[in-house]
């Protein structure tokens, strides 16, 4: 929250305007990400420096196209701008973001804000393009037309035209200046008027005109039940207004687009200049991209590039991180020589267990730098249009695949952008599917898992498809399930896709890597204290009770072996009767259909709360023995090594190929992260769709990863 002395600025505009391009332009490395009070809608701010000695708060609202709020992130942006959101000031001056290229539409919005009665600054972005597009814009016109409010062009991606959207903001501070608001037909005022009375009548509220607007052509019942205003009464009032729109000649539901639209028509007169420029190019690549074969076989091109990438860069800084490991452990182990059990829990238990995920962050990191890459670059909403094609028939849309998208970084985010969508049946649907798609903290368990089995078996080809068709099998189970939610359970009809594309062009370095580093340092933060406190449970249930005759026995069985030798033989014995190991093989016989002998059963267990747990869930109970030498390489050596010791597979290898892919496969389709659980049950508006999300997640990954793992060992 800002501090009272401090001014409050919102950033506005509609959706691939460049808006948060100019965000970061405007507050470099000083923002900070959190939640609007009581919704979980992100509140994304910084602190803005306008080069005269003030700071002002800057807030980056969600792109919206109007102000007839259809989704909670637009409701959002409605009740700040109006001073209705919980805690949160009314700002002092709106930068309305446009985009230069398409001036018309873009400020259908400013328009709609004059209503709002704050100080405008308009910014015409994306200058550049309008160059090149031969297009020249008299900025001093429009300023002169829109009542003098400041009129800045920029092309924030390149850095130009930020210094003046600074003064703009300044000057309008210390003097504030208005957008003139539309003249609207006498009927339609008379219809605005009889609503603000009636309000004040049954409320005792006194509403803007802009708020009567909302009542009248969008019928907002959020608002409504916010004033109180309800009863038969109104809805007669509104019948009685809506009459007076059809007696102006307008259609009620049209009204308001057809008088902005004619008033800034007569703004942007002469306004244009329209020269020669080159504007096909875009066109000219999309004409590849969007088709429908070779759109698909690019985009499948990309993703194996991407994961082929992630393993070869992430080599280097993951043998760094385990040689840091090593020399920690070593460096950490002599000082609890005389206290075994202090010693087991810091060296095997948190640096280990710790040690084994934290191998995975530069994967993690890459992963995270090119996902932004392709979204600076503008592919990523040519993705959305290719994957409409495979979401149509299931009664979904392309924008279900910009959250589903946003799931393979990590769900939580992706199922918040599930406001963006209007139908809120069809956002329930997305929801639902958004934790089938494969994020971040799965990637460690695939990565582990190839690096120990399909990399040396098959090579770093195989590797990295293998990784590819992990991220696919989710897609392969989302649209199913999706078909039956949207025809047979919500019933909804296919929704239209419209999608804005924004143009090509080269990601900026600093936004790139910003978001990178807010990703991972997210995604580390909120997994690292879960890990943390799991990797000290399951040490504790790994290695108590710790019975001398445990030990007794073992050098009872190899009398001939030294104490060196049997040094790793007794850490095992003791392991296998841990409370751990007693619990795992209670509940092995369940996923033995699966392959999974008891330590992989007590690794699914225990990643409940967490699936990246499984990795130093992992790196305790294989690990334990080695000392300070346990690392992910030992881990992997370890995996690699252990063999069935009871049962018909007795002395056969527990991984085996087709216990790597069931143990992959299963991650792949359980909904084990208690975070995402309770982050739907909060979006669904309850626990009764969370509930049977879990329940039917799990249950399909058993059934999925039992028949995958019979199937393919039979096979080899």
């Amino acid at each position: 929250m800002t501090s009272p002395a401090q001014r409050v600025v919102a950033l506005v505009g509609n959706p691939n305007t460049g808006k948060s391009t100019l965000f970061n332009a405007l507050t470099g490395l000083r923002q900070r990400v959190g939640n609007y009070p009581g919704v979980t809608v992100a509140r994304k701010s910084g602190v803005c420096d306008l080069g005269d000695g003030t700071r002002v708060e800057l807030v980056d609202l969600p792109g919206l196209y109007s102000l007839s709020a259809v989704s909670p992130d637009e409701q959002v942006v409605t009740d700040v701008l109006s001073g209705q959101a919980a805690g949160e000031p009314r700002p002092d001056v709106v930068v309305v973001v446009a985009d230069a290229t398409n001036l018309l539409r873009n400020l259908f919005l400013a328009s709609q804000l004059a209503e709002i009665g704050l100080p405008l600054v308009l910014v015409l972005n994306q200058a550049d393009v309008a160059k090149e597009q031969g297009l020249k814009i008299d900025t001093n016109l429009i300023s002169q037309r829109l009542g003098q409010i400041p009129v800045v062009l920029t092309s924030a991606w390149k850095g130009e035209g930020v210094l003046e959207v600074r003064r703009a903001i300044a000057k309008v501070l210390k003097q504030p200046v208005y957008l003139p608001r539309v003249v609207w037909p006498e009927k339609i005022r008379q219809g605005f008027e009889a609503i603000k009375h009636s309000v004040e009548q049954q409320t005792k509220k006194v509403i803007t005109d802009a708020e009567a607007q909302r009542l009248l052509f969008d019928n907002n019942l959020v608002l409504a039940e916010r004033l109180g205003w309800a009863g038969p009464d109104r809805e007669a009032l509104l019948r009685r207004a809506r009459d007076q729109v059809r007696q102006s000649g307008y259609n009620p539901h049209a009204a308001e687009p057809l008088v902005h639209y004619d008033r800034l028509k007569k703004v942007l007169e002469g306004v244009l200049k329209e020269g020669r420029g080159k504007s096909g190019r875009t066109a000219l690549v999309d004409q590849v991209l969007l088709h429908r074969i070779v759109g698909p076989i690019f985009f499948i091109g990309i993703m194996l590039g991407l994961f082929a990438s992630v393993f070869w860069l992430a080599k280097f800084p993951m043998n760094a991180i385990q040689l840091g490991v090593d020399w920690l452990k070593l460096t950490v182990a002599p000082w609890f020589e005389t206290t075994p059990m202090l010693q087991s829990l810091v060296t095997d238990g948190i640096i280990g267990g710790v040690g084994a995920f934290l191998a995975f962050l530069p994967q993690i990191l890459i992963l995270f730098l090119f996902v932004s890459i392709l979204e600076d670059s503008g592919y990523m909403a040519r993705a959305a249009f290719i994957m409409d094609r495979l979401f149509s028939w299931c009664g979904l849309n392309g924008k279900s695949f910009v959250p589903m998208l946003s799931g393979f970084a990590c769900a939580i985010p992706g199922l918040m952008s599930t406001r963006t969508i209007e139908d809120p049946k069809a956002r329930l649907a997305t929801a639902f599917v958004v934790p089938f798609m494969s994020c971040s903290a799965r990637f460690p368990v695939y990565a582990l898992m190839c690096a120990a089995f399909i990399g040396p078996l098959y090579g770093p080809g195989w590797e990295s498809a293998v990784m590819v068709g992990m991220h696919v099998v989710g897609l392969l189970f989302a649209v199913p399930t999706a078909f039956i939610l949207t025809r047979f359970v919500l019933k909804i009809r296919p929704q239209p896709f419209v999608l804005e594309l924004p143009r090509y062009q080269m990601p900026k370095p600093r936004d790139v890597l910003w978001r990178m580093w807010q990703n991972a340092a997210e995604f580390v933060s909120k997994a690292g204290t879960v890990i943390f406190a799991i990797t000290i449970i399951v040490w504790a249930l790994t290695y108590f009770p710790r019975q001398p005759e445990v030990a007794q026995q073992v050098r009872a069985a190899y009398p001939t072996l030294s104490e060196e030798e049997l040094a790793p033989k007794i850490q095992g014995a003791y392991t296998e009767q841990s409370y751990m190991g007693r619990f795992g093989k209670t509940i092995q016989p369940v996923f033995n259909a699966c392959g999974f002998d008891w330590k992989i059963t007590v690794g699914v267990l225990a990643s409940f709360p967490a699936r990246e747990v499984i990795v130093s869930t992992l790196g305790v109970t294989y690990s334990l023995g080695e000392g300070a030498k346990a690392d992910s390489e030992h881990l992997r050596k370890a995996m690699q090594e252990a063999k069935w010791t009871e049962g018909p597979r007795l002395g056969k290898p527990i991984f085996s190929l087709a216990t790597v892919l069931a143990l992959m496969v299963f991650f792949a389709l359980c909904s084990q992260c208690g975070p995402t659980v309770v982050t739907l049950a909060q979006e669904s508006g309850g626990w009764k769709w969370a509930a049977i999300s879990f329940t039917y997640m799990t249950i399909l990954a058993w059934v999925v990863a039992t028949i995958l793992y019979q199937v393919v060992s039979r096979w080899t």
